[in-house]
């Protein structure tokens, strides 16, 4: 009730040890407090709250539009309603490496277990689009060791570093551009967009730490289950817009019933039931406090 009882800093520890697990971790992407309830809800073995999926309910496209400040507020709700460990997305880490650093340290301060830096120009681009720019190596790796130095605050948070080279200067670039990345002091690589289970064992086969693997809808690669993943030797899988995505696609189908026919009835099977939310947000727990809260019955 109204928090988890368990600490920022104990889903960091946590998190660390099953990195160690030689498991794959399924971390679906998280809109909305609510939605993270849900995911532990279900079991998932983390949240994932993507940069593309704020700006999109922002109303905007993502092409970097969005603060510090609202990022991080909002990441703070969606990862406060969960015991489940939240990485979140830093785009390009919002200026210079200074930046980087206290980008770092307001994610430890609102809860976060660890965030993904990418190596992308700005305004960036959705990393399954076309005509990406990536930033020189070496100003990559300052922001990384900037990142490692805003989580003196807990060594456990965990720092990602992102390279979306492999669609503008080719796998082996990549690569080594991931090589040098772990040796600034990144903890884990997410490759973005690799387009083939041999690119994948390729990255795999070079890079020591922990992989991250993107399982976008609608973008470049194949959707590969959690056995192909882990069979790839990968550690952590997203789910960055899945939910936002089924959301968006009943809404819309809900609003054109109203529309065509005048109620909602048809579109009540589409809907969580009253008594499912109330489940979910623990209604009957709060009469613990207070008789008034809960004194009725559905």
């Amino acid at each position: 009730m109204l928090f988890p009882q368990i600490t920022a800093a104990e889903k960091r520890k946590l998190f660390r040890e099953k990195l160690k697990s030689g498991k794959l971790l399924q971390f679906p992407g998280s809109f909305s407090p609510l939605v993270s309830m849900m995911i532990e809800k279900k079991e998932f073995d983390g949240v994932y709250i993507s940069g593309s999926v704020l700006s999109n309910d922002l109303g905007y496209p993502d092409i970097g539009l969005t603060t510090l400040t609202e990022v991080a507020q909002r990441g703070r709700q969606i990862a406060r309603t969960t015991s489940l460990p939240a990485i979140i997305d830093a785009d390009t880490g919002w200026g210079e490496p200074m930046n980087v650093t206290r980008t770092i340290q307001e994610f430890i301060e609102m809860g976060l277990s660890g965030c993904h830096l990418e190596d992308q120009e700005n305004p960036k681009r959705c990393g399954h689009l076309d005509n990406k720019a990536v930033v020189e190596t070496s100003a990559m790796l300052k922001k990384i060791k900037a990142a490692v130095n805003g989580k003196k605050l807990d060594p456990n948070f965990l720092i990602i570093a992102r390279t979306d080279a492999r669609a503008s200067e080719g796998l082996d670039k990549a690569i080594d551009r991931a090589k040098a990345y772990v040796d600034a002091g990144a903890e884990m690589i997410f490759p973005e967009a690799m387009q083939n289970e041999k690119e994948f064992e390729a990255m795999r086969k070079a890079i020591s730490v922990p992989l991250l693997a993107n399982m976008t809808e609608f973008g470049k690669g194949k959707l590969y289950t959690k056995t192909e993943l882990e069979n790839l030797g990968y550690n952590l899988v997203i789910y960055p817009v899945t939910t936002l995505r089924l959301a968006m696609g009943a809404t819309d189908k809900g609003l054109d019933i109203i529309k065509s026919t005048g109620a909602q009835t048809e579109a009540l099977p589409m809907m969580q039931t009253r008594q499912q939310l109330y489940d979910l947000t623990a209604y009957e727990d709060y009469n613990q406090f207070d008789q008034n809260i809960f004194n009725f019955k559905l």
